[in-house]
């Protein structure tokens, strides 16, 4: 359940970058699963496209043009996908659901997973501003819609010659997966530091693990401490991933310290923005991981400035930025996996641990 100790590698290889990204549509007989984290400003909007070329897009940014234009340009012009097979939205923040809407007018949306479209605000607000937000979402045209569960699976097509893929839900709405058989009390479990309850819809987020063989990532919307820490313990019901997609942009609201130690990734991803994320708190705790690598879609701009990683990581270095994305390719059988950030010529590669 906890990690095993496996030489990992990092280096930066222009050449191959070249050769394989170069910010063109990715050509699915290579039997990748590849992942982009696409500028959405600090929202949510991760696009993965699977070895078959079924498209999972998990969350959809703001509304207002600018979000539904960057996904659309992401899926169509770099990932080479015409519809989103699978849009996952992990809780009704505006910045997660409110692109989805005009996102569908430009591209089909087969089938929409979510908790259920709330008849009033989920955070307690005012409700007549709420109804007005999600009317867009609630009468979008999409093929099927499905409330997730914990244990969920999306129906994927699997493509031979690669390993077994799974997209599987293990939390929402505050609850969670059944604790695998045979798992042992977790260590931590007396280290966790409570908070108060967070009484927002952030809590209720849908968390989903996306797994290639052995490698394994997170994706956990805006889930908040004490939702994380009680998925993790006293029994850890994820088990250790190889990519964690950082909860909530790097607020401090979330990321529970023994919750990414428990995950124990190699790598972090934040989908940050200039002056949104890169908590003290939330960068400490992923640091405490000993992560091998940590990037992040914007350089923090606010006067905190020492909550960044190296430019080397960072996609975007400046206010007024050119959107730039993250990139990563899972191999066919799921042992190694490769981020790069296409613009800017970084590629690194690294192992998958064993599970």
């Amino acid at each position: 359940m906890f990690p095993i100790k496996i030489k990992q590698f990092t280096k930066t290889i222009p050449a191959l970058l070249a050769l394989a990204f170069a910010g063109s549509a990715v050509a699915k007989d290579s039997k990748t699963l590849d992942v982009y984290w696409v500028d959405v400003e600090g929202g949510g909007g991760t696009l993965i496209v699977t070895p078959a070329g079924e498209s999972i897009l998990i969350d959809t940014g703001m509304p207002g043009g600018r979000d539904p234009d960057r996904l659309h340009q992401a899926a169509t012009q770099v990932a080479g996908v015409k519809q989103i097979d699978h849009l996952i939205v992990t809780h009704f923040h505006i910045d997660h659901f409110g692109g989805a809407a005009e996102l569908s007018q430009k591209m089909p949306i087969k089938n929409v997973w979510d908790n259920g479209i709330p008849e009033r605000d989920p955070d307690g607000k005012a409700n007549s501003n709420f109804l007005l937000r999600i009317k867009p979402y609630r009468g979008m045209t999409v093929g099927e819609r499905h409330i997730i569960q914990p244990g969920t699976e999306l129906p994927l097509k699997q493509t031979n010659g690669t390993a077994k893929l799974r997209v599987r839900c293990v939390a929402a709405m505050k609850k969670f997966v059944a604790v695998p058989d045979a798992t042992q009390r977790n260590p931590l479990t007396d280290k966790v530091k409570w908070v108060a309850e967070d009484t927002t819809d952030n809590a209720n987020s849908i968390a989903v693990i996306v797994e290639l063989g052995d490698f394994r990532f997170w994706d956990g919307g805006d889930l908040t401490q004490n939702t994380e820490a009680r998925l993790v313990t006293p029994y850890n019901r994820v088990g250790t991933v190889d990519v964690y997609q950082v909860n909530h942009h790097g607020l401090d609201f979330s990321n529970n310290a023994v919750f990414v130690q428990s995950l124990a990734p190699t790598v972090s991803v934040m989908n940050n923005g200039v002056t949104k994320g890169c908590g003290a708190a939330a960068f400490a705790a992923v640091k405490s991981a000993r992560v091998k690598a940590m990037y992040q879609l914007h350089k923090n701009l606010r006067d905190d400035i020492e909550n960044n990683t190296t430019n080397e990581f960072i996609a975007n270095l400046t206010r007024d930025c050119d959107a730039h994305h993250i990139h990563m390719s899972v191999a066919p059988d799921g042992k190694q996996y490769t981020i790069s950030i296409p613009d800017k010529g970084h590629t690194s590669i690294y192992k998958t641990r064993r599970k």
